[in-house]
């Protein structure tokens, strides 16, 4: 990719967040982003659950930095559309090591990415938490690449209301140069309004995990962002064990009613 079109496809993905609203499917190898972008999405982004659980292992940080940048740069080069990466925590205990991941992603083609403030089921103090989100932003100058900074304040101890913590750590974020603020497992309607309206930057969820309200729903609260992390993988990967459990269990192939033909999935995976 040449510097003239990466920036173009940071500056395209950065306007979708000025819009009324959109979906960011999450894909997990570069078949899937493909047939994303068929579909005529604007943008995709990776997820490290499908990444991981397409290698055979859980979700968690078990993938290392290199084995999971091969697969941001092949979905990168699958598609023409902007592509954002999901970066776990920055893949090291060092504002440099954060810095290190987010210019390698660069180098890639991604033209924005997820950085979040917990690792191993702890929350990050805050300062360190504002020095990776700072060191991200220095090795991608804002208008080159989108930076989604995550609080898991919603994920991980969460013992009291969350709200005011999550808006301290999103307008911290800010500061520090954060585009986008990403608060994963929120999931009553009236939280989603009221952090959208407390967070000067805009608002990121994710629906069909904890979530199950619509995304017209989630625009109209005042969302401008939402994925879907590992929910299309979950998906179909569901569809692969009731295909496997019909085989096993009575020999029949009712699992192929509407299945995309090989023809059909030769022309999408042609050129």
């Amino acid at each position: 990719m040449t510097a003239h079109s990466s920036a173009e496809k940071a500056a395209a993905f950065l306007d979708l967040h000025t819009g009324p609203g959109f979906v960011l499917p999450n894909a997990w190898d570069a078949g899937s982003a493909r047939i994303l972008a068929q579909l005529g999405f604007p943008a995709i982004a990776t997820t490290s659950a499908g990444i991981a659980w397409s290698l055979g292992v859980p979700d968690g940080g078990g993938i290392d930095r290199d084995t999971m940048l091969t697969h941001v740069a092949r979905i990168v080069a699958a598609v023409d559309v902007p592509v954002t990466a999901d970066l776990e925590s920055g893949y090291g205990a060092t504002p440099d090591d954060v810095a290190a991941t987010v210019a390698r992603a660069v180098e890639l083609g991604a033209v924005g990415g997820n950085l979040e403030d917990a690792a191993d089921g702890r929350l990050f103090d805050l300062e360190p938490a504002v020095e990776r989100v700072a060191a991200a932003r220095a090795a991608a100058p804002r208008g080159t690449f989108v930076l989604n900074a995550r609080t898991d304040t919603y994920f991980v101890g969460a013992t009291d209301d969350p709200f005011d913590r999550t808006v301290e750590r999103a307008q911290r974020y800010i500061e520090a140069g954060a585009d986008c603020i990403f608060v994963p497992g929120v999931v009553e309607a009236e939280t989603i309004r009221r952090l959208a309206a407390a967070i000067p930057a805009p608002l990121n969820v994710v629906a069909g995990l904890a979530s199950t309200i619509d995304a017209p729903t989630l625009f109209s609260l005042g969302v401008k962002r939402i994925s879907l992390g590992g929910s299309l993988a979950r998906a179909a990967y569901s569809a692969l064990e009731r295909a496997g459990r019909e085989l096993l269990d009575t020999g029949t192939l009712g699992f192929l009613d509407g299945a995309l033909s090989y023809a059909d999935l030769q022309r999408r995976f042609a050129g």
